[in-house]
């Protein structure tokens, strides 16, 4: 009841690890399918190791957390090796590789570096805290994001994602010109923001790097609206997130148009045990509800 599809790759379930949590080692990532996730995504990573920003990097607030890790990374030859591990949880759960750069060779020689044991690729241009010209400095620019996906999308064969930046005028602008350059799926969003917090004891920023992106339960609004948005004015399949902790919300965000979601800051909260219960509460509702596949919900919003 739960199959669903993004562009070539077939989940057995819509719930997805997002990008940054568990998905930094083997172990953790097994873990996270063997508690019921349908495909797993990276921390992103990129061509040379980062040690990212110094803690603390992340906050709790009321509502998720704020954090500005940095993008820390181990770099392409070692996570190239740790992701050989993943070899048969692939045959339950599609491995997607969070990739970032600063530039089209940057993120086509990373892409080629792992593409022959990864099912897909999703290209993090949208980070809010990335150094050196990374992530949202690119997500924000219609022209940089063309070109960084056509630049990988000509490089590989296997299907790419874009995951995009709530934190721009237009959205579905930066959407459309991602699809136009080949994307085959869209992950919506990244972390909101930048944000601050202080120490009211010290008058110190909290977080080491200052700033960083929000995430978790205060910005599922803005993620709805996002994928509702993008969902009117494209045609690929959309991957929600922002916010998710139980069926509920996943089901806002499949009516609004996503055909599968990504789950993160709940899992800091809840556990990877989170997955196999949305997705048991999920069966639940599509039974009593008379549905006989998930996939009959997508959209619905539009309807109206």
């Amino acid at each position: 009841m739960l199959e669903t599809e993004i562009s070539q790759i077939k989940l057995k379930n819509p719930l997805m690890l997002a990008a940054g949590i568990l998905g930094t080692t083997a172990s953790s990532m097994k873990m996270v399918v063997n508690n019921g996730a349908g495909a797993i995504v990276t921390k992103s990573f990129t061509q040379e190791a980062s040690s990212g920003y110094k803690n603390p990097t992340v906050v709790k607030i009321e509502g998720g957390v704020i954090n500005s890790v940095g993008l820390s990374n181990p770099g392409v030859e070692a996570e190239y090796e740790e992701l050989l591990k993943l070899e048969n949880t692939r045959k339950d759960a599609p491995l997607i590789a969070s990739i970032y750069g600063n530039s089209e060779d940057v993120f086509i020689k990373t892409a080629q570096k792992v593409e022959d044991i990864v099912d897909a690729f999703e290209l993090n241009v949208s980070c809010p805290h990335a150094k050196n010209g990374c992530g949202a400095n690119i997500g924000e620019n219609s022209k940089l994001t063309y070109d960084i996906v056509s630049s990988v999308k000509e490089n590989v064969n296997k299907p790419v994602i874009v995951k995009l930046t709530p934190n721009v005028t237009d959205i579905t602008e930066i959407a459309c010109s991602a699809q136009d350059a080949g994307a085959d799926a869209l992950t919506l969003i990244n972390s909101v923001g930048p944000g601050l917090r202080i120490d009211i004891k010290t008058g110190r920023p909290i977080l080491n790097n200052k700033f960083g992106g929000l995430a978790g339960p205060m910005i599922k609004p803005i993620a709805l609206r996002c994928v509702y948005q993008v969902y009117e004015n494209t045609s690929i399949p959309i991957i929600g997130v922002g916010g998710i902790r139980n069926y509920k919300d996943a089901l806002e965000f499949i009516y609004a148009g996503a055909s599968a979601l990504q789950i993160g800051t709940s899992i800091m909260y809840n556990g990877p045990e989170i997955f196999n219960q949305i997705n048991q509460d999920l069966i639940d509702f599509l039974k009593n509800e008379g549905y006989n596949n998930i996939k009959e919900l997508i959209g619905k919003a539009h309807k109206f």
